[in-house]
Order: C-alpha cells, then sequence, then structure tokens
C-alpha cells in the first residue's frame, strides 16, 4: 500500500504564462477542484492548495516531504480578509498587521476554528494558532481572491531544501508531483518571508527574513503601543 495520498500519473505539470489573462482563471480552477499549483510571490514560488479540499492538503505534505506538525500558512488576498482565518483582532493588532501587508511578513495569529487542522498549530497555551501574510504581489492577490479570498500555501520546495525562485526551478524540482505551475518570471524578493508571532511586548522573531525585525517593532509602535502615536504607521 503506498504512504501518503496517491500523487497524480503525469510526466510534469502544465505551465502557463502568468501575463496570459486566461492563466488566472485556470490556476484558480485548478484549485478549486482539488488540484496543487505553484506560482510566484514577492519571496519566493510558492505551492499551494485549496482550504476546502483536505485531501489536497494532505498531498501538499506529502510532495513537500514535510512533516505533520509543521502547519501550512495561509497566504491572504489583502489584509481586510484577516478575519476569515483568525480572531480576536484587536484595533492595534489590525493596525500592525496593515502597515505589513501587502508585504513580507508574516504573522502567527489566533485561529478561526473552522480551518482545517493543516494550517493550524498551538502555542504555549495550547491556543490554535496560524500563520497568515498577505503577499506584495499582484497575480498572487488575483488568485487568491478568485480562489475565496484564502489558500493554503508554503513554498516551493521539498523541506530542508532551498525554495524555488523559478517556475523552471519547480517544474525540474517537483513537476511531475504537481498539476499546474504558473509562470511569472523570476521572484523578485528571492528570501522567504520574516516569521513572527505577537507576543506582549510586540512581534517576537520565529523565523529571519527579508523584514528587519527592528522595522517590524517599530510598525507595532506606530500601531498605537505609545498612545500619542497619531501618524499612520510606516509601509
Amino acid at each position: 500500500m503506498p504512504k501518503g495520498p496517491v500523487l497524480r500519473d503525469r510526466t510534469v505539470a502544465e505551465m502557463l504564462d502568468g501575463r496570459l489573462p486566461t492563466t488566472t482563471i485556470r490556476a484558480v480552477a485548478t484549485l478549486l477542484s482539488g488540484g496543487l499549483i505553484s506560482f510566484p510571490t514577492d519571496t519566493v514560488y510558492a505551492l499551494a492548495a485549496s482550504l476546502a479540499r483536505p485531501a489536497a492538503l494532505a498531498r501538499l505534505y506529502h510532495v513537500k516531504r514535510r512533516h505533520r506538525d509543521k502547519p501550512i500558512p495561509v497566504l491572504l488576498a489583502a489584509a481586510a480578509g484577516v478575519a476569515m482565518v483568525a480572531k480576536d483582532i484587536d484595533p492595534r493588532i489590525a493596525r500592525f498587521l496593515e502597515a505589513c501587508w501587502p508585504g513580507q511578513v508574516t504573522v502567527i495569529l489566533l485561529a478561526q476554528d473552522d480551518l482545517p487542522d493543516a494550517v493550524t498549530g498551538r502555542d504555549a497555551d495550547e491556543q490554535r494558532t496560524v500563520a497568515v501574510r498577505v503577499p506584495d504581489h499582484a497575480f498572487a492577490r488575483s488568485l487568491i481572491q478568485r480562489a475565496g479570498g484564502a489558500i493554503a500555501a508554503t513554498s516551493a520546495n521539498e523541506s530542508g531544501r532551498a525554495p524555488c525562485l523559478t517556475a523552471q526551478d519547480v517544474l525540474r524540482l517537483l513537476g511531475p508531483r504537481l498539476d499546474l505551475v504558473v509562470d511569472g518570471g523570476p521572484a523578485p524578493g528571492g528570501v522567504a518571508s520574516t516569521i513572527v508571532t505577537l507576543g506582549v511586548s510586540g512581534p517576537e522573531l520565529v523565523r529571519e527574513g527579508v523584514m528587519p525585525a527592528a522595522m517590524l517593532m517599530e510598525s507595532w509602535k506606530m500601531a498605537g503601543i505609545h498612545p500619542n502615536a497619531s501618524s499612520p504607521p510606516p509601509r
């Protein structure tokens, strides 16, 4: 008996030109039907599945060779949609998220109760959490919006290997295991996102990335940690 989900029997994933207007439609249809796709973001190429397709989420773990105790992050189309996946967002946190997004920062928040286990972890108090980001990439946000506003997405690579920065890299590494790859040129960031959790005193670094910790702390302060803050947080 095979271990994990059965992979699609194909020679290589279909690759579509991200500049064509029909590509987003095809990519969304693939996601919603339970397929796995890869597309560019502002950091690296993403590997994505629909939140509403448990079999696709399980397959994503299998394709990436990812341990099941490592939740898959969620990408949103806009910061305004954070309540779809996270709860207990107070005004200060909301302003901080508006300052960070769209951008290269993933924030760990308390998860909504109806999120699948594949995208949720646990904090020190055993509360369910979810890692959330809004990419600063027009194609990615358009795709996510058309797919419902939120999708499960992680870097396109096998766990422990460097993330793919081009569609050709994705095809070489994961092609036979995916359904569709969107070629949007090289990923402009080239480095995975910074991951933070929000503690009592502000953002706490979980993984270093392109966004400096000092800049995030400044955004947190401007978002309301100082009662006299009146100017909008830096973007």
